[in-house]
């Protein structure tokens, strides 16, 4: 199935999908936990990791980094379902609401989102994280062996 190119007009109110993928071939992606609304991750996609997440209601997701297709808690057990999934007005980004799978977190850090620190606001040297989690959804070392 090939997407089609949208006008502008049909792209933003229209009911068509046309996801529009960069010139790596990649969409970003953000995962939001469906009970909380809180950030869990942000991956990016490929048009295979795309369809499959559609068709199994499972995130999946392109590593930029290993260069080839993942799927969330392949190895961790951390699977995310996906329980909607929403594309921006202009069709270049998704949201995704999901619950996550055997009790884990999101984080391979073993936190349950990758969102675990913020950075300080109005300050004068904002150079020190601050930790908004204090206790981990899961032991990494025991996960990922």
């Amino acid at each position: 199935m090939c997407f089609p190119t949208l006008d502008k007009q049909e792209l933003e109110a229209g009911t068509t999908l046309a996801p529009k993928f960069d010139a790596s071939g990649l969409i970003p992606a953000m995962a939001v936990d469906a009970e909380t609304r809180e950030p869990l991750m942000f991956a990016w996609m490929n048009e295979e990791a795309f369809r499959q997440t559609i068709a199994t209601q499972k995130a999946h997701f392109y590593s930029r980094s290993r260069k080839k297709q993942w799927m969330k808690g392949e190895s961790s057990g951390h699977v995310l379902h996906v329980s909607d999934m929403r594309i921006d007005c202009d069709q270049d980004c998704l949201y995704m609401l999901c619950t996550i799978g055997n009790h884990g977190g999101a984080c391979h850090t073993g936190y349950q989102s990758c969102f675990y620190r913020s950075v300080p606001l109005g300050e004068d040297d904002p150079t020190t994280l601050v930790y908004n989690d204090t206790q981990k959804a899961f032991d990494p070392s025991a996960v990922y062996k």
